[in-house]
């Protein structure tokens, strides 16, 4: 029977059917809603640092990235370094100091829950416009992953778009309604573990079949004259102002919700410094390896111009074309999965993390403040579902492109979160009524600017410095921040250089 069966899907199929038996288990260890929305805050260094890296790199990271550089070049790998400079400041400065400050501030479970808590009297204020926020740009960024999960579904399994996506989507949805944070975390790890193996063996497999790193140099060559682009060059084509904007993606991770979920489930804060030496090595392994399977697609496929048709009409299927054509049927089915890892990991922590604010921020906060456990639980199942559908019909575009939906998405956050997170862990005096400002116009920024400006800068940069502004003005000159509002954070902040 087996014989019959394509073995790629065979591989991919099992891939699957395991990830579902760890949403089974983690649903029977799933007692509460602390368990379904942050583990019990249980995490140990391994968990913490790969799950924090996979809910981070979604798509885009084996698509998007390797698309982008396959297209035009190294001068498109300044997202990479921004993103390793961003996330290395996000561990060391963020991570250690919010696992303290949100559980002095009542055990706040979410970000918006953590502002509620920490402001007093103007926390609902934040609560509320922070829950809004999170609802809109994730849903936006839910929706790349749902094209990303389509587009392999289609590759795979020769499939209409509508089909493909309905059916990626589903993979992800299940084992994310079942077992919450637990099933999203801990198969984070085996999916991030994935995600590195296929993004190291790769380009060892094209440097290989390609006959050294001389032949690789001398067909990129080739292609550069050909289509008149430098493909080597750090700088080529692009201004000043573009390096900045591309940099400038490492300013977001000071306001994803979904990875600052994974710093608050962490077990202590001496979890942390381990926990950032594995992520920071993973991270940098598997953007480097992206990066050179976008460069090293170029001299393979100036080679192979008879099979090029595919990735010179979509970019972002580079890496999915690469392994077809290099690795035998069982392991392209294994290396799929590193690309499904890759969506599933990143949508189900969006959707778990619009899953909690949902139920929360809203459901709990405005209607069902005496909410049992249980209702809580399967109240954050079904508004699971919810976001995924509004997600699917925004990826109803076959033509969307991943790389775009995820830019505006993690503007968004960057901007609307990023300065509360920094100035509400270091600056003692920030007030609710600075840190409501500072989401309000980082927020409304992201969304304007490309309205009123075009691209000609990326908006997170905007952003986040209104956003900044807005924080500070409003705290040093409004309504000054409580005595106790200040004592809890000296509190929190005593605590954290205690421990760290």
């Amino acid at each position: 029977m087996l014989e019959t069966l394509d073995p790629t899907i065979i591989t991919f199929t099992i891939y699957l059917v395991l990830v579902l038996g760890i949403g089974v288990i983690a649903y029977l260890r799933t007692k509460d809603f602390s368990d379904y929305i942050l583990g019990g805050r249980s995490f140990g260094p391994l968990v913490t640092a790969l799950s924090a890296g996979a809910s981070d790199m979604s798509g885009w990271l084996l698509m998007g990235l390797p698309g982008a550089i396959f297209a035009k070049g190294l001068s498109q790998s300044w997202i990479a370094i921004g993103l390793i400079i961003g996330a290395y400041y996000n561990w060391k400065l963020v991570a250690g100091r919010l696992r303290i400050h949100t559980e002095i501030n009542n055990n706040a479970l979410t970000l918006p829950d953590f502002f509620n808590n920490r402001f007093g009297k103007d926390g609902r204020l934040v609560k509320t416009v922070s829950a809004i926020t999170i609802l809109i740009f994730f849903t936006i960024y839910c929706a790349s992953g749902m094209v990303a999960g389509a587009r392999l579904f289609e590759t795979l399994f020769h499939m209409e778009y509508l089909n493909a996506l309905y059916l990626g989507a589903l993979a992800t949805i299940a084992y994310t309604f079942i077992g919450g944070f637990l099933a999203v975390s801990w198969s984070d790890t085996i999916q991030a573990s994935l995600m590195l193996f296929a993004l190291i063996l790769t380009p060892v497999m094209i440097i290989m079949y390609m006959g050294g790193w001389d032949a690789i140099t001398a067909y990129t060559a080739e292609a550069a004259i050909a289509t008149n682009i430098s493909y080597s060059s750090l700088t080529h084509n692009v201004s000043f102002i573009a390096i900045i904007s591309a940099a400038a993606w490492g300013l977001g991770y000071f306001g994803q919700p979904h990875i600052l979920a994974r710093f608050m489930a962490a077990d202590s804060v001496k979890t942390m410094k381990n926990a950032r030496r594995i992520g920071m090595s993973w991270m940098i392994l598997c953007l480097g390896g992206a990066v050179t399977i976008g460069y090293l697609g170029i001299s393979y496929y100036y080679k192979h111009t008879d099979i090029a048709a595919v990735v010179t009409k979509d970019n972002e299927m580079i890496f999915i074309e690469l392994i077809k054509q290099l690795f035998s049927p069982w392991v392209v089915g294994i290396l799929l999965s590193a690309i499904l890892a890759a969506v599933m990991s990143t949508l189900s922590a969006q959707l778990l993390m619009s899953s909690s604010t949902l139920t929360q921020d809203f459901y709990k906060a405005y209607f069902r403040r005496s909410a049992s456990q249980k209702e809580l639980v399967w109240t954050g199942r079904f508004a699971v579902l919810l976001i995924a559908l509004i997600a699917i019909f925004i990826a109803y575009d076959p033509d969307s492109k991943i790389l775009a939906l995820v830019s505006h998405a993690w503007a968004g956050f960057g901007a609307a979160f990023g300065p509360a997170i920094l100035f509400t862990l270091f600056w003692r005096k920030t007030t609710g009524m600075g840190a409501f400002a500072g989401v309000l116009v980082g927020a409304v920024t992201v969304i304007l600017w490309p309205i009123l400006f075009g691209n000609t800068l990326y908006e997170i940069i905007p952003g986040f410095i209104f956003s900044s502004i807005a924080i500070y003005l409003t705290s040093n000159y409004g309504k000054k921040a409580p005595a106790e509002m200040l004592e809890k954070f000296d509190t929190a902040d005593a605590i954290y250089h205690k421990e760290k």
